[in-house]
């Protein structure tokens, strides 16, 4: 018996679920697309047999057509005679009635009454033909020739009468001949009554006006009425003028698909009709080897899986044992061997790419945190030490001044002219010469020493260790204002900036770091009230008045 748990067991289900899928995406998908593309070949094979068909009911009508209009061309010259003998004239041209094999008929102008027939038939010598919509038709027609399908009260048989109204020059009518054809006749619509399309398909001829069917393969529809406006769409589609191919299904509710073609000439169109039954036969015998092979697939299927795969399966066990050894420390986290190159073997490499890429991710891990580590601690625009690293470091110089007795001096550097390149170019072009001025800060500094910003356009140089800490400031703030001045060339811009730095001292018992910071800061503003472009140190006593100043110039301070 099968655990439902087993890797066997849930194969079995998934093959099973696939073929059937399979099964099921044949039925759902290709099986309407081939049927769909069946269709349209076959009915476009229909369609062109359809209008074959038209056409040769077409030209059997239109040889009528003519035959008579010759006939009564004739019939005008004899009609214009005096003493005129129509009877022998129609018998006389009686080689005509082989097209005409019911006959030809001469009508009295007014319907009633014959004037001359061939051949002779007592009973049709008293029809009214006045009663016929086909007379008035032709007397009514401009050209005065009509076709039409007719029960012809003298003889139960079908047929079509072809008849034209023949006229004098002025245009009296003189009367109506009428040329009579048996719908039964071989080269009339023997063709389209006689042959079937496939085994059980055929033709039907229809007269969308007079709301008949002409002729059919099956006898028994032949001058039937038309079925009534909705049993059959595609039929009330084709009354209405649609021609071409489609599946309906007709009166007797049969699906059937139809190719539907006009006759040239008239307003009658063919029919070509095959049941779908036989038209997608080859479509249902493919539905059934569907399934029949999906039974079968499944049998083999269950034999393949219940005989070989435990065999298969063996090698997985085996690993799965080492993994557990490995994960109960009997051995190293390593990569495990490979000795095959299959399925199972894949899942060993995939352990051992596992194995490498925790290697990988706890290497990625620590420099994360170094990177974190490094962010916490400097300015993410230029990579400066931040401020909460400056003052850390600041502590740190601080505690050695109390402990060595050495000195050190904390620079306040603020840009001049700096905002307009912001407004005028952008804070693109803002950052990019932070970073530049960053840098040349930077340059020829000590290891000792610290360049930070603080934000904005300030940044703080720190001096520590120092001996004399007047003399080393005055010379770095010189070295820093001489480098900012050069101008600052980016993306072929040229960007002039200057700086203003305040120095604060310190050499002696430990202050709060906000409070050294505060007098670098109070020395840069009196560098700026002096003119920009200077350092100013940090004075205990306030400043002299404007032009007493007692600070100098970085020319003057230079030892």
């Amino acid at each position: 018996m099968l655990n439902i748990h087993t890797m066997r067991f849930r194969l079995i289900v998934l093959a099973v679920f696939a073929t059937v899928l399979g099964t099921a995406f044949r039925l759902v998908v290709v099986l309407p697309y081939l049927k769909a593309q069946i269709r349209e070949q076959y009915a476009a094979q229909q369609l062109s047999i359809a209008n074959y068909v038209a056409a040769d009911v077409g030209n059997a009508v239109a040889m009528r057509q003519r035959s008579l209009a010759n006939l009564a061309q004739d019939g005008l010259r004899v009609l214009a005679q005096p003493g005129r003998d129509t009877q022998a004239w129609i018998a006389d041209r009686q080689h005509f009635s082989l097209r005409f094999d019911l006959g030809l008929v001469l009508i009295a102008p007014d319907g009633h009454g014959v004037l001359a027939q061939y051949p002779m038939a007592e009973a049709r010598a008293h029809v009214d033909f006045a009663q016929y919509d086909w007379f008035h038709a032709a007397v009514a027609a401009p050209a005065g020739q009509v076709v039409q399908p007719m029960h012809w009260s003298v003889d139960p048989q079908p047929a079509i009468v072809t008849a034209d109204a023949l006229r004098d020059p002025n245009g009296r009518l003189l009367g109506v001949l009428a040329g009579l054809s048996s719908l039964q006749v071989p080269d009339f619509l023997g063709l389209l009554q006689q042959k079937h399309l496939g085994r059980t398909g055929g033709f039907l001829l229809v007269a969308p006006r007079e709301k008949l069917f002409i002729a059919s393969t099956d006898p028994t529809m032949t001058l039937r009425p038309t079925p009534q406006a909705g049993v059959d769409v595609l039929h009330d589609r084709a009354m209405a003028g649609y021609r071409g191919s489609d599946i309906t299904i007709n009166a007797k509710g049969v699906e059937e698909l139809s190719s539907i073609a006009s006759v040239p000439g008239t307003d009658w169109f063919v029919v070509a009709r095959v049941p779908t039954d036989e038209a997608f036969a080859s479509v249902a015998e493919m539905r059934r080897v569907m399934w029949y092979s999906s039974v079968v697939i499944i049998l083999v299927i269950l034999t393949i899986v219940l005989t070989i795969f435990t065999r298969m399966l063996r090698p997985l066990t085996t690993t799965a044992s080492l993994m557990r050894d490995i994960a109960d420390g009997k051995r190293e986290l390593a990569p495990l061997p490979v000795d095959t190159r299959d399925e199972v073997s894949e899942l060993v490499r995939g352990f051992n790419y596992l194995v490498e890429r925790l290697a990988e991710k706890d290497a990625a891990l620590h420099a994360s945190e170094a990177r974190l580590a490094f962010m916490a601690h400097h300015d993410p625009l230029t990579g400066l030490p931040n401020r909460a690293m400056l003052e850390d470091r600041l502590e740190q110089a601080m505690a050695r001044v109390e402990r060595d007795g050495t000195q050190l001096a904390l620079l306040f550097c603020d840009l001049d002219g700096f905002k307009p390149i912001n407004d005028q170019f952008g804070h693109r072009a803002g950052d990019a010469v932070l970073r530049e001025v960053a840098d040349r800060l930077r340059l020829g500094r000590r290891r000792t020493d610290t360049v930070a910003r603080l934000g904005g356009d300030e940044f703080i140089v720190l001096l520590a260790d120092l001996d004399d800490a007047r003399a080393a400031s005055s010379l770095v703030a010189e070295q820093c204002l001489a480098a900012i001045r050069e101008p600052i060339e980016l993306d072929g811009q040229h960007f002039d900036v200057g700086m203003s730095v305040g120095i604060a001292l310190h050499a002696g018992a430990r202050v709060a770091t906000s409070e050294l910071l505060s007098q670098a800061d109070i020395g840069m503003y009196h560098a700026k009230r002096a003119g920009k472009g200077l350092f100013r140190f940090f004075e205990v006593d306030p400043p002299a008045p404007a032009g007493e100043d007692t600070a100098t110039a970085p020319d003057q301070l230079r030892p």
